[in-house]
């Protein structure tokens, strides 16, 4: 396990700064998404508010308070794109600075895939779990881990089944009107399994899985993500209840060309506790036992070593073995925060 020099250490907090404060200029852009229009019916003016899909609603007759209305929403939605044309300029800058330094090293199809579904509005559906979700760990420490512990080609992904009706939802807002067409959008070569329709492969071999939790509450099963035939289908497991119930950790991940995005996963106690219990439970895959032991010993150094601060009611916390503690947390804050 190596640390980060000085000089990375800066510019991860300073990438950490810049992309919260994007994704905050983002959220208020989309807040006048859209615009507003004076229309004229049977010889009275009124006020059209008109959403980015198309759809109008009256807002009322031209009189002060429609005129102000107008005024106030054009004002708001130039100070919103200025402020985020700006913050893409400070990305991109901070970007080449990335890349330059050797800031990060998440595979770029993992980070542009959660910038995918962010961009989306799907992004608080779906954890990362299993072993990408190492990169945030070790991000959150300023270390680089053992190459050994982190080498894969696939992404699971898990979803949060009792989100369905707010999923289908945003998607039906979106651009795309399926999860593979979403994830397109990060890599066009992107398709999923014909005889394996929880994964998606593309071109270069790189996988996504879509995982859930077993069927229960009426939830449809088994569960097509969309309407679209080529879409994913998601597939159960039986330690996601035990997932969905731990705590949540998000934090800024790089990839070494610069690029960056928010990851959203498993606490890292939580994840030690699934992988030791993974490592120990009869009938696991001989070929994958090993390395969640070793995981799960990865992530307790960096816990102990480096990430204890996170969360101070736990600071001299040790997971003893599977099932050790549990509860609920919010996301941490970033130790690398200035």
């Amino acid at each position: 396990m190596a640390e980060l020099d000085e000089n990375q250490l800066r510019e991860l907090v300073n990438a950490r700064a810049a992309w919260r404060n994007y994704r905050d200029a983002t959220r208020e852009a989309l807040q006048v998404k859209g615009s507003m229009a004076w229309k004229e019916v049977r010889g009275r003016t009124y006020l059209i508010r008109k959403s980015a899909s198309g759809a109008q609603k009256s807002l009322g007759a031209k009189d002060a308070g429609t005129e102000a209305m107008y005024a106030s929403f054009q004002a708001r939605k130039a100070r919103a794109q200025a402020r985020l044309k700006a913050m893409k300029q400070r990305v991109e800058e901070q970007r080449k600075l990335n890349r330059v330094y050797r800031v990060g090293r998440t595979p770029a199809v993992v980070v542009r895939v959660l910038n995918a579904l962010d961009s989306a509005g799907l992004a608080d559906k779906f954890m990362v779990i299993g072993t990408h979700a190492l990169y945030a760990y070790e991000a959150a420490a300023g270390v680089l881990v053992d190459s050994s512990a982190m080498a894969t080609r696939d992404l699971d992904l898990l979803f949060d089944a009792r989100k369905r009706v707010a999923f289908i939802t945003s998607l039906s807002q979106g651009e795309h009107k399926s999860l593979i067409g979403v994830l397109q959008k990060a890599d066009a070569t992107f398709r999923v399994i014909p005889d394996q329709l929880q994964t998606a492969v593309n071109d270069d071999g790189f996988e996504v899985d879509l995982i859930r939790r077993k069927a229960r509450d009426g939830d449809s099963h088994p569960m097509r993500m969309s309407d679209d035939e080529n879409d994913f289908w998601a597939v159960e497991i039986d330690q996601r209840e035990k997932i969905q119930s731990g705590r949540k950790f998000e934090h800024l991940v790089v990839a070494p060309n610069g690029e960056m995005a928010s990851m959203r996963t498993l606490h890292p106690l939580d994840f030690i506790r699934l992988k030791r219990d993974l490592s120990q439970r009869p009938g696991r895959d001989p070929l994958k036992a090993p390395k969640d032991r070793l995981q799960a010993q990865v992530v307790q150094q960096l816990w102990d070593d480096y990430l204890r601060h996170l969360h101070p009611a736990n600071a001299d916390e040790k997971v003893a073995g599977p099932g050790a503690g549990s509860g609920q947390a919010e996301a941490l804050p970033d130790p690398l925060a200035g």
